[in-house]
């Protein structure tokens, strides 16, 4: 391609870019031999999100956006955990149409593409895990790859359907899916515009606009982001083996404290379709215990849960 060309098509791929930070279907997602490396002019929001932490230099701190920033960050883990993960990846529980949408919503916001996205990739890495065909293992790929790197490709970008028939039936799903931007921009705006009010209002709790953006959302977000991700990167590398699985997956309690259960990774790669990764007593699944009090008010049911002869079990103890 020569430089005449390379400049005539730069604004051309920034446009197709911009449309499809909107709508995810808008550009040409099917992969190709080529499309292992960083988008760069997709990713630019990705940055901008980090980047945008550094408001807080300007905005300053109060307890009030302090708690709002746990609390938006426990709200999206939970959507995240027990919504893009337990239910729609695995199934591993029942829910009315109703409660699908709030989690597939709920996790919209927390800014980790669509539910058909996430649980396509997701199940594609149990089929293939720490294999080749595995986009986001450590062992094959690196810990940066593995943490993040794989979404900011165009293969990455790119949702293979043939793994979400169960799910693509829904056209409220496929519309989030795809506009899934639009809840995250809602839910800052949300926060923006909640901050401006109370500092009107209640100018004592020290709130702006702009500092709840920041904490809310921003920080939130990219923290949300970060330690999701360790799964990824650290939990098939740090922790221990309580089954010889085919992969190198890990049970680690700091992961599983920071991300409501999903840090007991080696019993999840042992028995992925359970409701519960915490199989003892004393392996902390925050996720699974509010699943309980969710089946108690009748809002889900059906929980699958792990044989108990399997559970107690330890074959073929590895490392």
């Amino acid at each position: 391609m020569t430089q005449a060309s390379t400049r005539s098509s730069l604004p051309r791929r920034m446009m197709g870019a911009m449309v499809s930070w909107i709508d995810t279907r808008a550009t040409d997602t099917t992969p190709d031999a080529d499309d292992d490396r960083i988008d760069w002019i997709r990713v630019l929001p990705f940055i901008g999100m980090h980047l945008a932490c550094l408001g807080v230099l300007w905005t300053g701190f109060s307890w009030f956006a302090l708690w709002t920033a746990l609390a938006m960050y426990a709200i999206r883990m939970f959507a995240i955990t027990a919504g893009y993960h337990r239910y729609f990846s695995h199934r591993a529980f029942r829910a009315p149409r109703s409660v699908q949408f709030v989690l597939a919503v709920l996790g919209a916001s927390a800014v980790q593409r669509g539910p058909l996205w996430w649980a396509a990739h997701h199940r594609n890495h149990h089929r293939h895990a720490d294999q080749p065909a595995d986009v986001h293992s450590p062992v094959q790929h690196g810990f940066w790859h593995s943490h993040m790197g794989w979404f900011l490709t165009r293969r990455g970008f790119a949702t293979d359907w043939s793994k979400i028939p169960d799910l693509a039936r829904y056209p409220e799903l496929r519309l989030l899916d795809r506009f899934d931007i639009l809840v995250p921009i809602a839910m800052a705006a949300g926060l923006f515009a909640l901050g401006s009010v109370l500092h009107a209002t209640n100018p004592a709790l020290g709130v702006t606009g702009g500092q709840l953006l920041v904490w809310g959302f921003f920080i939130s977000t990219v923290v949300l982001f970060h330690v999701t991700g360790s799964i990824n990167s650290l939990g098939h590398r740090f922790g221990s083996r309580r089954y010889a699985t085919r992969d190198e997956s890990r049970n680690n309690l700091w992961l599983a404290l920071l991300t409501f259960g999903e840090g007991w990774h080696n019993n999840h790669h042992f028995y992925p379709g359970a409701a519960r990764q915490g199989f003892r007593w004393w392996e902390v699944d925050l996720t699974y215990y509010l699943l309980r009090g969710m089946a108690a008010m009748r809002l889900i049911d059906r929980l699958k849960t792990v044989p108990p002869g399997l559970r107690r079990s330890v074959p073929g103890r590895a490392r």
